[in-house]
């Protein structure tokens, strides 16, 4: 983005955008990453509503894009032998990627845990998911519209991507005045800046509370601060230090974002879909699964890699560097859940004092403590959890069948 528009030498764009966001992050920690990201959220969805508005306008409205493009642009479910998103790996590897980044990863949790009781937890997730729906109409119909209005420098009917990077910033070039494009410049970068500082501080939480302070136990409150502001720094340079790489793994930055997360997210689901759901996992079960999810994803990065300096023949990296990387997820799945599952059959099942409240089966294990409060206190908090739970399930309600419109409505 800041290459097309301003001329800005990606390398250097990247250092001071990981840079900035490291200062502030190291500055003020979780409440700076949340007020920022809600900011950055307004920013990031007024700009592309405007952008959409108006390129809609140019191409015609909806029925002028749909008469612009080919028909099965609109189709989000895709044949099994689709290139990038098969079917089958949407409705199955996407759901690994969902499960870990939804219900594991830490710069998620660590916002529903930062909310004032379990109803606003809930309910900011299901917000979340609502939210989650609007990149559909302010950034697929975008790149619709792109290729509609400028189809040279986008995929060709031979499946050739020549430059769909470059999407959103020719939009933005061509459609927005200039003060917009310094709307949607900030935009994106409001997304980026977002993402980033909630992995910064999140990694560095992660790094003090399960390394530092289990080798260092007593240390104090302004220790395990001091150290974590230290670990952030080292994540800042640990991201300058990952970004030659994305050239490397996919021209197209998404896929080359989901392809990535696909490599990560099976073990961690596994893990955590067994859990919760079956007590005989034990410890060691979960890390040698973790240990194999690993290995398998790294064979994956490293022949990629490979693959990208010289072609490789041999028919075992073929068929792992050929598989559609959601299928691949799928098959990392199933393969760590068999190491999970033989694992901890061969090994000592957990004390059911370890497992209390932490999986479905000893949730009601759980010891449970309330402060004393009045009666009509307690009846008055009592009334507004159930008035909390009933419109959760009523919006989890709504949502769900908003997302199964739209799959029907794009099929």
């Amino acid at each position: 983005m800041l290459k097309t528009v301003v001329g800005w030498d990606p390398m250097v764009a990247a250092i001071l955008l990981v840079v900035a966001t490291g200062v502030y992050t190291i500055a003020r920690g979780l409440a700076a990453v949340i007020y920022t990201d809600l900011v950055q959220t307004m920013i990031l969805l007024v700009g592309a509503v405007v952008l959409t508005a108006l390129g809609l306008g140019e191409v015609g409205g909806f029925a002028g894009l749909r008469a612009h493009v080919p028909g099965d642009y609109f189709h989000m479910i895709k044949p099994a032998s689709d290139a990038n998103f098969p079917w089958t790996g949407i409705f199955l590897g996407a759901l690994i990627l969902g499960i870990w980044y939804w219900c594991t990863d830490q710069s998620i949790v660590q916002r529903v845990l930062s909310a004032r009781d379990e109803g606003h937890a809930k309910a900011g997730a299901i917000f979340a998911g609502f939210l989650k729906i609007l990149p559909v109409f302010v950034l697929v119909l975008p790149g619709l519209i792109a290729y509609a209005l400028y189809p040279l420098q986008f995929p060709t009917a031979s499946g050739v991507v020549q430059n769909s990077n470059s999407a959103f910033p020719t939009l933005v070039i061509n459609l927005l005045p200039v003060g917009l494009v310094g709307l949607m410049v900030a935009a994106l970068m409001a997304a980026l800046m977002g993402a980033m500082s909630a992995v910064f501080n999140s990694a560095s939480t992660l790094v003090t509370l399960d390394f530092y302070k289990r080798l260092r136990p007593e240390a104090t409150e302004r220790q395990l601060v001091g150290f974590g502001r230290v670990a952030t720094g080292a994540m800042v340079v640990l991201g300058i230090l990952w970004v030659p790489f994305i050239d490397k793994m996919n021209p197209q930055l998404f896929i080359y974002l989901q392809s990535v997360q696909a490599y990560i997210s099976p073990p961690i689901a596994v893990c955590f879909i067994f859990g919760i759901l079956w007590p005989r996992l034990n410890g060691r079960g979960a890390i040698s699964s973790m240990l194999a999810g690993f290995a398998l994803g790294a064979t994956r990065f490293v022949l990629e890699i490979q693959d990208k300096k010289q072609h490789l023949e041999s028919p075992a990296a073929r068929f792992l560097l050929d598989m559609n990387f959601l299928h691949y997820a799928v098959w990392m799945f199933v393969a760590c859940s068999l190491v999970l599952i033989v694992v901890s059959y061969l090994t000592a099942a957990p004390s059911r004092e370890k497992l209390a409240g932490l999986t479905f089966a000893t949730v009601d294990q759980k010891l449970e403590t309330t402060a004393a409060a009045p009666a009509g206190r307690v009846f008055r908090l009592a009334h507004e959890t159930r008035l909390e739970h009933r419109l959760n399930i009523a919006f989890s309600a709504l949502l769900f069948a908003t997302v199964v419109g739209l799959w029907i409505y794009f099929r």
